[in-house]
């Protein structure tokens, strides 16, 4: 009881501790401030927003953001670009040690504004790893300056991931979308699913394309891959991974996710190019 009384408390204080340090980001005299920090699996901070824009890095594990627009899926050495005042919610899967960059939204005029994934190339890791040892109050002109300008210039410069699984307004769809995601596994034909909404199957493939830019076929395939990440991270097998989310075997999986994503699973996710 004294242990489990102790350890809370502890938890408390580094809670305590981490709001203290991402106001002070919020509040730094600087365009730009960055933050390090560890999260366990399965750790999860509820919707919220931030004044400043937001580049979350993972160095390890793997993360998911979720947001008005969608979802993201943020594997280590890739990083999610988070506009000013855009409510959010993230999860930790496998051990995450993030890096935060936060921006005010008048630091450039050419900054984004929508969530995306971009690849964090060499540079732009090192100089998000240097940004959190630099003081807040950093001196204009300076090195810690120009690394902190640096950053934007990489931001600017990364390509674009597709590790977004859009979501619908319409309600009907939503609901649908979400019982997929809820059973990545399960095998339905497009038809069965149109009638449980009382939508022929050529309606309900329309509304794919128009409410989430892609065919019902794609949005389920990503979705699939995209949500296998989380279990990789936390150290399932390929062949268990593949039969959770709707695989018959680890080879038709590993082909799929390297159609999808350029790597084989195993090297997507220790973040080799």
């Amino acid at each position: 009881m004294i242990d489990a009384l102790f350890i809370a408390i502890c938890f408390l204080d580094c809670v305590m501790d981490l709001t203290k340090e991402i106001e002070d980001c919020q509040r730094s005299p600087r365009a730009i401030a960055a933050l390090a920090d560890e999260y366990l699996h399965g750790h999860y901070i509820g919707p919220h927003r931030h004044r400043r824009a937001q580049l979350i890095h993972a160095l390890t594990g793997v993360m998911t953001v979720v947001s008005d627009e969608g979802s993201w899926i943020v594997p280590c050495g890739r990083a999610v670009w988070m506009p000013a005042e855009t409510s959010h919610a993230v999860r930790f899967f496998g051990g995450v040690s993030m890096r935060t960059v936060y921006v005010t939204p008048d630091a450039r005029p050419d900054l984004p504004v929508h969530c995306k994934v971009i690849e964090v190339s060499p540079l732009l890791r090192e100089t998000i790893v240097a940004a959190t040892r630099v003081r807040r109050d950093y001196a204009f002109g300076g090195r810690d300056h120009r690394v902190m300008e640096l950053i934007l210039d990489e931001v600017a410069a990364a390509p674009c991931l597709q590790l977004h699984v859009p979501l619908p307004r319409g309600e009907k769809l939503m609901k649908l979308c979400e019982a997929l995601i809820e059973s990545p596994a399960r095998q339905i034909a497009l038809d069965d699913l149109a009638a449980g909404i009382n939508v022929s199957g050529r309606t309900l493939a329309r509304l794919f394309q128009r409410e989430l830019g892609m065919s019902f076929t794609q949005w389920l395939r990503r979705m699939r891959i995209l949500l296998s990440l989380p279990r990789l991270a936390a150290g399932a097998s390929v062949a268990q991974v593949a039969l959770e989310h709707g695989y018959d075997s680890p080879s038709a999986y590993s082909a799929m996710f390297r159609r999808e994503l350029g790597a084989a699973p195993t090297a997507y996710l220790s973040g080799a190019p």
